[in-house]
């Protein structure tokens, strides 16, 4: 783990929150006695909104713009006579479609 005075950790905290991101530690000192810690955050550490506007701000999740029709939820998929639908579907994909 890394040591910074609170000096130190206030000039260069950007450099040392780069050095969190690949999973180093800090120990900041006030004359050489530790009185806090930087550590990365996990992903364990985050609640499921933190997580999500983690992933959203990181361009890997799009929010939805509507919420999803409450006929949406209720409606049976639609079924043809004579078509075994998984089928038709999985040889879709077989072929790249």
């Amino acid at each position: 783990m890394k040591r910074a005075s609170i000096s130190e950790a206030k000039n260069n905290l950007s450099a040392l929150i780069d050095g969190l991101r690949s999973g180093n530690g800090v120990l900041i000192t006030d004359r050489g006695r530790p009185v806090a810690r930087l550590e990365p955050v996990r992903a364990g550490d985050l609640s499921e909104d933190e997580a999500l506007a983690a992933l959203v701000r990181d361009g890997l999740v799009t929010p939805r713009k509507h919420a999803p029709s409450e006929t949406w939820l209720r409606e049976p998929p639609i079924k043809v006579a004579g078509v075994d639908l998984t089928a038709a579907l999985l040889e879709e994909r077989r072929e790249g479609r």
